[in-house]
């Protein structure tokens, strides 16, 4: 918001933030209107008029422009003196009422989270906060508050488009008395959604009392309805599969609607057993009858008799004359019976809940609030879509008319000629919908009352049959060959104003009957609890009349609205998505044209535009433009009509571009007034400029001399002072610099006077060097800085004694451990170093204890899993070798395959190469013991230097260049040769040999 800055001045800012009133662009396309949209979201100005409407876009953030500040800024305001703003409608509607003594009404139209809800919300914590503080008004404040939360948690629930969506419509009449001091209130509510309350859509939840009920009620409160915490629980709440959302916190929501239900007194037996009717079960038996076999449920179910609601469930009681007789349901019908009787319970609460809060509010002149669902279209739309984009039809009829009313009025009280305005009249469409007989609710009507076999194709084929020319009216049977492509066999297309709209017949006819059995409806009236004796009995159970379908019922609702709004003032805010995501600083152009077009904006701005774009009272277009004209300026002594003549004479505009009211003057396109505000603009600078320039000339002249006289003194004084310091600067730097040529000239010798400040310059500048230079570790290989020839000896000295520090604390730094792990590594190098390929790749790795745990114990030096090679055939076998203090066992799980004592081990033969074979050479003491040991260990090195260790068998070891010979027993040999190949493999080779192929590694890789 810009403060203070009025609706003309803020035209100037016009290429920046967009104009704030439609009707004053240049070009009434929807393309410039889109644009200018777009600019003023870009600097978060979510509102815009169009004439008196209001347009708001939601920002999906929280913006600094609701706090009592703001209420105080807009208070008792004009109109058009300050930016568009929701509490600039909400005062102008407040004042005009008490002003000229009607009622007016606020229409807040948008499709589901545009922000309607929020809107309402907004109009009345204004009007809480700028109302007269009575003890009386804030009694009304509060209640009218505290109804929000409850008709949001029965009336409103999470959808694919909205997290918070009102699914039903809401008017509500604020009362003033002649006072303006708000004394009372009423809501009427509109189609209510009921169909929610037993099926739900993939994405979407059920209305949120049930959800804050369990996720937020106290253990106490669930054991005594039998409930239990948890969505999962229940049927009527998990069809949709989303009972978590985000955005929602129904434990803590569950706290405000509980205290506000505890002020009308609600018990919350019927919401826990609504929910306790979703879980009843139907079975068959064997002729297709539908049968109860556990009725655990119904005893929760209302205070009624658990054995006649079973009844009532599974029979259908048909009176014939004085008889009764009972017929038993088929599984469908009764959950159809189910349903039925949940929806009804569920949607008479609801009334009830509207009742009871209007009878706590209600007390003449009234501001009316009208929060009603937007035109909706949805992949799939069926029946509930229907009877809402009727409404939006209707409503858009009565805004049209409305409007054009209100402007001719204008008009007519001004004493300018009206020009007819050429718009799209949608009556065509609300005639195609509602005309008594042949519109498409009678015909709907007339298949849900008539006998026989009625299904909801019988009622498309109907449709077709009546209204198959009608222009606005198409099905698959009727469309032609491209558009039949789009439409399914079960569909019909409706071309709204808003545009085409595709609606699905299945389930028209089911949801417009929504009928409730006579038996159930009896037993309801009998129950125990107040609250549903009282909803049911309301319904005159005595009636023999088949009640209303709900389409009509939505069609008589509708009718009555119309005729309230009919007779008090309109005023109009309409609300825009900026985006389906809900993501904040995104506009999309494409969904925002289409609410554009569904909301009617352009026929509104056409219909503002037709005759004159602007338009103001004499006094105010005087008091704003008269510095334009000489004559006008600075004063003007005659009647403002006279003075706005000569003014606009004056500024050339030509006799089509204007014309003089009674009491205003009219501007016909907006240009004119854009050049009169960008004139205005310059003259408005120039005078300022004009003023300035001579105060300040006047001032500056006086504080030009004074500032002069003394300037002169000060830059005298300050002179004499620099140069007297530049003289002492100067002949102290001769004498340094003097001395600093004799030192160096006499750096060779003996310390004297002449060299020793230069000498000491040089020790300085060189251990600071050197201090930033030393090594950091004794690995660090960083040089030592080369000393000056007077400090030769000192920089041996100081690098000896860094050296023996960076080696003390290396030392001091090594752990047990680690100096275990080097003394290894050192044997490990002076075996290997040089000889074996792989070994400068082990050399990072660190030896373990051992690679088998389950098999290490005290006597177990060390254990690690190898691959044994049998001596004849080299059949590679999975062993473990395990190491003791006397010898080397080959284990396999647990057992012993063969013991090698050291005293027997004479030499032990590896590779030169990249592999991991070892050979075991062993002394042979009987002719029956087992010939040399050939394995293949991954941790070849750690095996071996383990080996070293316990064994002390350095020089035993053997690194080898080609292949290696064994003894496989007395008098047979064996060998394994070896050579480098592109993949690791071992295989016996043609000849006999185990042929061994390790990776070639090259010099690059050491």
């Amino acid at each position: 918001m810009q403060g203070q800055l009025d609706m003309e001045g803020a035209l100037t800012a016009r290429d920046r933030v967009g104009i704030q009133d439609f009707v004053l662009l240049d070009e009434t396309t929807e393309a410039a209107f889109l644009s200018n949209l777009k600019k003023r979201f870009s600097k978060d100005l979510i509102y815009t008029y169009i004439g008196t409407l209001l347009v708001s876009v939601n920002p999906y953030k929280e913006l600094d422009i609701y706090n009592k500040k703001q209420m105080d800024i807009y208070m008792g305001v004009n109109f058009f003196e300050l930016p568009p703003h929701i509490y600039a409608l909400a005062d102008n509607a407040y004042h005009t009422m008490l002003t000229e003594f009607n009622n007016h009404f606020i229409l807040i139209s948008g499709e589901s989270g545009a922000g309607k809800t929020e809107a309402s919300k907004k109009i009345l914590q204004y009007y809480a906060v700028s109302c007269p503080s009575t003890t009386l008004l804030n009694t009304v404040r509060d209640k009218m508050l505290m109804s929000n939360p409850v008709l949001e948690a029965f009336g409103n629930a999470k959808t694919l488009k909205n997290d918070n969506s009102s699914r039903f419509g809401k008017y509500m009449d604020i009362q003033f008395d002649s006072q303006g001091d708000a004394v009372g209130g009423h809501i009427l509510n509109y189609l209510l959604e009921k169909s929610r309350v037993v099926h739900q859509n993939h994405g979407e939840r059920n209305f949120h009392i049930f959800y804050q009920l369990v996720e937020g009620g106290s253990d106490d409160l669930l054991h005594q309805l039998g409930l239990e915490r948890g969505c999962q629980h229940y049927n009527y709440l998990t069809q949709g599969q989303c009972p978590i959302v985000p955005s929602i916190n129904d434990k803590n929501d569950w706290k405000t609607v509980k205290n506000a239900l505890q002020i009308i007194s609600f018990d919350e037996t019927v919401i826990a057993s609504v929910l306790h009717l979703g879980n009843v079960r139907f079975d068959s038996d064997s002729k297709g009858h539908a049968l109860l076999n556990n009725n655990t449920e119904l005893h929760w179910l209302l205070g009624v008799d658990a054995h006649r609601l079973q009844e009532g469930l599974t029979f259908r009681k048909i009176e014939a004359k004085k008889d009764q007789v009972l017929s038993p349901f088929t599984t469908d019908h009764a959950i159809y019976a189910r349903d039925a009787l949940a929806k009804a319970i569920y949607g008479q609460t609801f009334t009830w809940l509207v009742n009871r809060i209007n009878e706590s509010m209600e007390n003449e002149t009234v501001i009316g609030l009208l929060d009603i669902y937007g035109f909706e279209v949805f992949y799939v739309n069926s029946f509930e879509q229907f009877c809402i984009n009727y409404c939006n039809e209707k409503l858009q009829q009565l805004f049209i008319e409305l409007t054009l009313k209100s402007e001719q009025e204008e008009y007519e009280a001004e004493g300018i000629e009206w020009e007819p305005v050429q718009f799209f009249n949608n009556k065509i469409i609300c005639d195609l919908i509602e005309e008594k007989h042949t519109g498409i609710i009678s015909l709907l009507d007339e298949e849900c009352l008539r006998p026989g076999d009625a299904t909801d194709l019988t009622f498309l084929e109907r449709l077709e049959e009546k209204m198959g020319n009608h222009p606005h009216f198409v099905t698959h049977k009727l469309a032609d060959k491209m558009t039949r492509k789009t439409l399914e066999r079960g569909d019909f297309r409706l071309l709204h104003y808003a545009g085409e709209v595709t609606y699905c017949v299945v389930g028209f006819l089911d949801k417009n009957n929504d009928l409730l059995y006579r038996n159930i409806k009896d037993l309801m009236c009998q129950s125990k609890n107040d609250i549903v004796k009282e909803c049911f009995s309301s319904m005159d159970p005595d009636s023999r009349r088949r009640p209303e379908t709900v389409v009509t019922q939505f069609k008589s609702s509708l009718q009555k609205l119309t005729e309230i709004l009919v007779a008090k003032e309109a005023w109009y805010i309409r609300c825009l998505k900026s985006n389906e995501s809900k993501q904040s600083g995104q506009f999309d152009e494409a969904l925002i044209r289409h609410q554009v077009k569904y909301l009617g904006l352009m026929e509104h701005l056409r219909v503002r535009r037709a005759g004159f774009a602007y338009r103001r009272k004499y006094d105010v277009f005087l008091k704003r433009y008269k510095p334009l004209c000489p004559a006008t300026w600075p004063h003007w002594r005659g009647v403002a009509a006279d003075g706005v003549e000569v003014l606009v004479q004056h500024l050339g505009y030509l006799p089509d571009e204007y014309k003089m009211g009674r009491t205003k003057i009219f501007i016909r396109h907006p240009r004119t007034l854009f050049a009169t505000e960008d004139a205005y603009e310059k003259c408005k600078h120039e005078l300022a400029t004009r003023i300035q320039a001579k105060y300040k000339g006047y001032r500056a002249k006086g504080e030009y001399r004074k500032q002069k006289e003394a300037a002169t003194k000060i830059e005298s004084c300050w002179r004499g002072t620099q140069a007297r310091k530049e003289k002492e600067k100067r002949a102290w730097a001769v004498k340094v610099i003097k001395k600093f040529i004799k030192g160096y000239m006499t750096r060779g010798q003996a310390k004297n006077t002449d060299n020793s400040e230069y000498l000491a310059f040089v020790r300085q500048n060189y251990l600071n060097r050197l201090r930033d230079n030393l090594p950091k570790t004794v690995l660090d290989k960083t040089p030592w800085l080369t000393p000056p020839a007077v400090l030769t000896e000192t920089s041996e000295m100081l690098r000896k004694l860094h050296y023996r520090l960076m080696v003390r604390k290396y030392v001091r730094g090594i752990t047990p451990q680690k100096k275990a792990q080097f003394e290894m590594k050192l044997i490990t190098s002076s075996v290997f170093k040089g000889k074996k390929d792989s070994y400068p790749q082990s050399v990072a790795h660190p030896f373990a204890d051992t690679r088998i745990s389950k098999y290490q114990t005290p006597s177990h030096n060390y254990c690690v899993p190898v691959i044994k090679y049998d001596r004849n055939g080299f059949k590679p076998r999975q062993r473990q070798l395990i190491l003791t203090q006397t010898a080397v066992y080959v284990v396999e799980e647990a057992k012993i395959k063969q013991r090698v004592l050291y005293t027997s081990l004479k030499e032990i033969s590896v590779s030169n190469l990249t592999d991991s074979t070892i050979v075991f050479h062993i002394t042979r003491e009987e002719p029956k013991q087992k010939g040399d040991l050939v394995v293949q260990c991954d941790h070849l090195f750690e095996l071996l230097t383990k080996l070293c260790v316990i064994a002390n068998k350095q020089n035993a070891i053997k690194v080898v260049q080609g292949s290696i010979n064994f003894e496989i027993q007395a008098g047979k040999g064996g060998a394994v040769d070896f050579s480098t190949g592109p993949e690791p493999m071992v295989y016996k080779a043609k000849n006999g040999h185990l042929m061994v192929t390790p990776l070639h590694i090259s010099s690059r890789d050491h």
